[in-house]
């Protein structure tokens, strides 16, 4: 059903920029209309090539096709959004008739230098992003504590073996105590590719790596996205907890989205947390739902991810009326939430105004 949706948004866009791009008195007078109508079939026959048949494939081919369909789909969409924001100043034409097909012209150029910054910001390496928690229960031999965490990595044709080696390079410079990843570590859309498991090896922490499955190992298959997770020496959190050390409880549960889109209502946090020894308790949820639940569960810290903090403004202002908390640090009544933007990317290699990141968190003793 996504994947219909997203064609179809796609498709519309192609038909609203190229009838715009007919307009602009300069591409008019230059470009024959037939020229302007071929190129846009061939790049929205790229993005359906990229979407229906290298998403789940492998190979030089497919990563081709996937890199020039995604990033397309990242460009249409900017030079949508300036396109509209004339339409908008003009009232789609009828304040400014004589003026509008000019400025139309201007805001193709504007989309054109949006999606060249938003491409090489997504190129660019995730920022280290510090943090310092102060929990009330954190025992004492544990203040000062290092936890990093990553999330949503997509490993897959855009995102490859060396990518990976640098961010575990990235992460090990931290010198971590702790490690987890917050999900949607692989793609997804076909089987996990062992050729990570190597680079995967490398990362490390004396209270090990833990890991929580996000909406995209599930649309790989749960169990073969996890058991390659776990191949790679990590710990998986499915619903449970752990005491890591005594006092320090760290507990996750699987993505609540999968489990919303099934039609289900698993308590999955209570579930997680139930029968735990006293403590802190730090929760690794993919998505940052259902904050209030852990609170009042005593849950002192949650990590989430999933967002991408919009990944490409401004898709943030959307989002947000899914997840409030799109990304940082926030209160929910006595319990601290994190949202990470996101090491990797989804769809396009591009970012705008949001940097991808590692959580570097470091835990503190609170004073009562």
């Amino acid at each position: 059903m996504f994947g219909i949706i997203l064609i179809s948004v796609i498709t519309l866009m192609h038909l609203y920029v190229f009838w715009r791009t007919t307009s602009v008195p300069l591409i008019r007078r230059y470009v024959p209309r037939k020229y302007i109508i071929g190129t846009g079939a061939i790049l929205w026959a790229s993005f359906f090539a990229a979407r229906i048949f290298a998403h789940g494939s492998t190979g030089t081919i497919a990563e081709v096709l996937e890199l020039l369909g995604m990033n397309w789909m990242g460009m249409l969409f900017l030079f949508s959004i300036s396109l509209l924001a004339i339409e908008l100043v003009t009232g789609f034409g009828q304040l400014l008739p004589r003026l509008s097909p000019s400025l139309r012209g201007g805001a193709l150029i504007a989309g054109g230098i949006l999606s060249v910054i938003a491409l090489v910001q997504g190129m660019r390496p995730p920022v280290v992003h510090d943090y310092e928690v102060r929990l009330h229960s954190l025992p004492a031999e544990m203040d000062g504590t290092v936890l990093i965490a990553m999330s949503d990595l997509h490993l897959g044709s855009l995102l490859d073996e060396q990518w990976l080696a640098a961010r575990v390079a990235q992460v090990q410079e931290q010198r971590p105590d702790l490690v987890v990843l917050l999900g949607d570590i692989f793609e997804g859309h076909g089987q996990p590719q062992g050729e990570f498991l190597p680079i995967l090896h490398h990362l490390s922490a004396p209270l090990g790596v833990w890991a929580v499955a996000g909406n995209h190992e599930f649309y790989g298959g749960l169990g073969a996205s996890m058991s390659l997770i776990s191949e790679a020496g990590f710990e998986v959190l499915h619903n449970r907890w752990t005491e890591i050390k005594p006092g320090f409880i760290l507990a996750g549960i699987d993505d609540l989205t999968a489990d919303y889109r099934a039609g289900k209502k698993n308590d999955f946090i209570s579930q997680a947390v139930a029968g735990r020894p006293p403590g802190v308790t730090i929760l690794l949820s993919h998505t940052p739902w259902q904050t209030e639940k852990a609170a009042a569960a005593g849950v002192d810290l949650m990590l989430s991810a999933h967002t991408h903090g919009g990944q490409i403004w401004p898709l943030d202002y959307l989002i947000r009326l899914s997840y409030p908390l799109l990304e940082g640090q926030h209160e929910v009544d006595s319990m601290q939430v994190i949202v990470c933007r996101g090491t990797g990317t989804w769809g396009p290699r591009m970012r705008l105004w949001c940097p991808g990141e590692i959580l570097r968190v470091t835990l503190r003793c609170k004073q009562f």
